[in-house]
């Protein structure tokens, strides 16, 4: 059951607060662990055929970022200058980011196994491709492939984690969900960047997609869209007019697209950097070693690990503290980012980077945030759609940025102070637009909070 079904039925304990995590908590903002009728059980088993979802999001995770530790090994192996370097990871992150809303719409309905399925044959193709690629072109054409099999993989594990385990527990399970993505990164950071200095390029990256092989062995073999009893309700005939329909009734929900502003101002600054950006600019702009650079790299994705665990914790028991995180994250990054491009002379400082890496950890989980506006707002057969929606944003942020630095680069000789300060405009933009939506998201929330408790009253002892 997911979170939003506790929303809309509003079953209630003896207190008459709602216990559900993933809706609106009482009036202290804490949600009582609390099972609700008709929730899955959790247990032993769940957590076994969610893991595999999660497993085949951590490979997918580990593809993705693969580029991130590679891009000058990839300029000079292709013989491209900053912009085309940078098209890559665009061309890779736009079909991602386009698929997200077609991807919400095929999880809904055709369910998570036949998904992910065609997600993980698609980004194992893309990573051996990019392995054997002989020119610029075919290279570019494998990455695009692999981002459309990335694209199915999150929304995928996010509503398998709705299917097998009770509401209450929707905050966390995201969050950890979101921990084994940046474990992901950490296998790019530390072991594709050793072994492609030691193997090479072509066995590195072609040695890599047999991980894709061994995830889709395990997801045919053992992987259930969900547990016996809890079949969802048949979905109705797919159509055009059905399309439509999921895209507007999602997006009509000021929560939907508050986790959408949220998402797009909260993920993109540790994105680009990771994906392509991070190591030429700790290389040629702070004159790091690149076994330096790749520490702070990991720095990043074990700071992210770590705060995962500690905002999935803090938004399980006070719902009301999702705003301040996501806010507080954007402020704490702008006020890094501003410190690290102003500081007078060549390089900065390296405690000045170590917090720098510090605090872009914490934009992953804040992200993460965004599902939580987004999750109660949705029924059931929503959740597909309005989480493609939310996933939308951060990757759009992202592909915009990492367009805007490969331009601002070649434009200004490599100027990473220049290029890097277009950071500021996307978070102004998003700030903005969560501004706006923000009251009318807690006023919808309130009202679903009221229906809820009359409709406990009513309900027969």
């Amino acid at each position: 059951m997911s979170a939003a079904d506790s929303s809309s039925t509003g079953k209630s304990d003896d207190s008459g607060k709602p216990g559900n995590s993933g809706s609106v908590g009482g009036s202290d903002g804490y949600t009582p662990r609390l099972t609700l009728p008709g929730d899955p059980p959790g247990g032993r088993h769940a957590t076994w055929v969610w893991g595999i979802g999660v497993a085949v999001y951590f490979v997918a995770v580990i593809f993705r970022t693969s580029l991130g530790v590679a891009g000058l090994d990839a300029a000079a192996r292709f013989h491209v200058n900053a912009s085309a370097l940078s098209t890559f990871s665009i061309l890779q992150l736009l079909v991602y980011a386009g698929m997200q809303i077609p991807v919400g719409l095929l999880v809904d309905r055709l369910g998570t196994k036949k998904v992910l399925t065609f997600g993980v044959v698609l980004f194992t193709l893309g990573q051996l491709g990019f392995a054997l690629s002989p020119s610029y072109g075919t290279a570019l054409a494998s990455r695009a492939m692999l981002g459309c099999g990335d694209a199915m993989t999150f929304i995928s594990v996010l509503r398998l984690g709705t299917r097998w385990f009770p509401a209450r527990r929707g905050p966390m399970i995201a969050q950890i969900a979101a921990l084994f993505g940046m474990a992901g990164n950490l296998v790019s950071t530390v072991f594709i960047s050793r072994t492609l200095h030691s193997l090479g390029w072509t066995a590195t990256f072609a040695g890599s997609s047999l991980a894709g092989v061994l995830v889709l062995v395990l997801l045919l073999l053992f992987l259930k869209d969900h547990p016996e009893g809890h079949e969802p309700p048949p979905s109705e005939h797919a159509g055009a007019a059905f399309v439509r329909r999921q895209i507007a009734e999602s997006w009509r929900e000021p929560g939907t697209r508050l986790g959408m502003w949220v998402h797009f101002t909260t993920q993109f600054p540790a994105m680009f950097f990771l994906l392509l950006w991070g190591l030429p600019f700790l290389v040629e702009a702070q004159g790091m070693s690149r076994a330096g650079a790749g520490e702070l790299l990991t720095l990043v994705v074990l700071s992210n690990m770590f705060v995962g665990l500690v905002y999935g914790q803090v938004i399980g028991r006070h719902h009301e503290a999702r705003m301040p995180l996501a806010l507080g994250t954007v402020g704490a990054t702008a006020l890094a980012w501003a410190l690290t491009i102003v500081y007078p002379g060549e390089h900065a400082p390296m405690w000045l980077l170590i917090t720098l890496c510090v605090v872009l950890g914490a934009c992953g989980p804040a992200s993460m945030i965004g599902f939580d506006f987004a999750r109660p707002a949705n029924p059931p057969q929503r959740q597909g759609t309005a989480s493609g929606i939310v996933n939308m944003g951060g990757f759009t942020a992202s592909m915009t940025m990492l367009l805007a630095v490969g331009i601002l680069l070649d434009a200004t000789d490599d100027n990473f102070r220049i290029a890097f300060s277009s950071v500021f405009v996307l978070e102004a933009l998003g700030i903005v637009q969560i501004l706006r939506l923000r009251a009318r998201t807690a006023r919808r929330e309130r009202e679903r909070l009221v229906a809820s408790r009359v409709e406990a009253v009513h309900v027969p002892a």
